[in-house]
């Protein structure tokens, strides 16, 4: 027999599923309060009203998704003992729909036949909104559309006619209510104030999970993702922590002990601290390569300045510091260096995704307000996730040691 076989392997795992984001617990711990406000909100429909428009905010991994799964799921389910009440629901991904039109299209093409698709372009504005009336009319009854990352979209047309749709005479035989889901926490004051009126009618917020929520969350999923015995005591506390430091994140917490069940697997061993250790550094280097591979080339090259800079031991470092290494490696790509603003723009970038830190500083009237910039991740790290830009534009001396070594991660 091949040594590459495959067998199953249940050593650990018991539904190892239940780690993942697609998956629906049959109760949502640790949301309690949203839980409840977000009940109240969909309560109508069940009464055979028109449904509430809905919006959603609070960061990444917080639980807007799962709670909107969690109770939809429900809703449906209690919806179909009433004769009186025909209940659909449409959810869409705005991630990648950039626009009213892209959204509105898509929406379109999950309610028709695969075979009776529209096209991304071709058709003006109004038509498109034509084809989703008919489309909505066609289900009748009472839809719920929901849009999560609605953030995404770069225009209110669409978060305003679904809402009006029924009042403006688009409709007569649907009774619809949207759903908006954002992870920008900013998103709703930069919508118009009749936008604001038609989605917002109600608004629940999700703030972060704290330690103790987490534990609840992952206690539930280590029930149905493994068998009895299989973490260590230590494992669900040591993961909800990391994920209380990471901006209360469930997904993040759940990756981690996913990532960490799977490390264990490898030697059939009980999941324990060792592996949720070695676990977080995977993926904390996963998240860094991934984060500045995304980068424009004149971030990537502010970074590199910044972090010759740090192996020099040569910051925290000012942006008037980091410039003239900065436009050294753009004179050797050939290149035209930023401007001093979009450097700092970019310095705030690399600040939101974690791979520096900056320090505002106030030295009064003598030297005023500024900031400090140095790494926030390990110096290695980030050398080996910038390769592609080291070799474009030369090995700066003071990173040669780390380039070499990472040269040899890579290979």
């Amino acid at each position: 027999m091949s040594s590459f076989s495959f067998d199953r392997d249940n050593s650990l795992y018991k539904n190892r599923d239940a780690l993942l984001e697609e998956y629906t617990p049959n109760n949502l711990v640790g949301r309690d309060d949203e839980l409840e406000e977000y009940h109240a909100a969909l309560q109508p429909i069940i009464n055979g009203e028109a449904p509430s428009n809905i919006f959603l905010y609070g960061k990444s991994g917080v639980g807007k998704t799962a709670a909107t799964r969690f109770l939809l799921n429900q809703l449906q389910e209690d919806a179909a003992k009433y004769d009186d009440i025909s209940l659909s629901v449409i959810e869409i991904n705005c991630d990648g729909l950039n626009s009213s039109y892209q959204v509105a299209v898509r929406l379109v093409n999950t309610l028709r036949d695969p075979a009776d698709q529209i096209s991304n372009t071709g058709y003006p504005q109004a038509q498109v909104y034509s084809f989703l009336w008919d489309e909505l009319d066609k289900v009748g009854g009472t839809i719920i559309v929901v849009l999560d990352e609605v953030d995404h979209i770069n225009d209110n047309s669409i978060l305003y006619q679904i809402p009006r749709a029924r009042s403006n005479g688009y409709l007569e035989d649907a009774k619809i209510g949207l759903i908006g889901i954002s992870n920008d926490l900013s998103f709703r004051d930069s919508l118009s104030a009749k936008v604001r009126s038609s989605l917002c009618e109600k608004e629940v917020s999700f703030p972060p999970y704290d330690a103790n929520e987490l534990q609840k969350v992952l206690s539930q999923r280590e029930q149905v993702a493994f068998h009895d015995g299989a973490l260590a005591d230590d494992v669900i506390p040591l993961c909800a922590a990391y994920g209380a430091q990471d901006a209360g994140d469930a997904r993040q917490a759940l990756d981690l002990l996913l990532e960490a069940g799977d490390l264990a697997r490898k030697d059939a061993q009980q999941v324990t601290e060792k592996q949720v250790q070695e676990a977080r550094r995977k993926l904390e280097r996963d998240r860094i390569m991934e984060g500045v591979a995304d980068l424009t080339q004149h971030a990537r090259l502010i970074l590199y300045a910044l972090t010759s800079l740090e192996a020099e031991g040569a910051t925290p470092a000012r942006s008037r510091d980091i410039r003239p290494r900065y436009e050294q490696l753009c004179n050797h790509i050939g290149t035209e260096a930023l401007t001093s603003r979009r450097m700092r723009d970019h310095l705030a970038d690399l600040a939101m995704l974690g791979v520096i830190s900056s320090t505002e500083k106030n030295e009064g009237m003598s030297g005023g307000k500024y900031r400090e910039h140095s790494l926030k991740q390990d110096l290695q790290l980030v050398v080996s996730a910038l390769e592609e830009t080291i070799e474009l534009a030369g090995v700066h001396e003071s990173i040669r040691p780390y380039y070499q070594t990472a040269a040899e991660e890579n290979a």
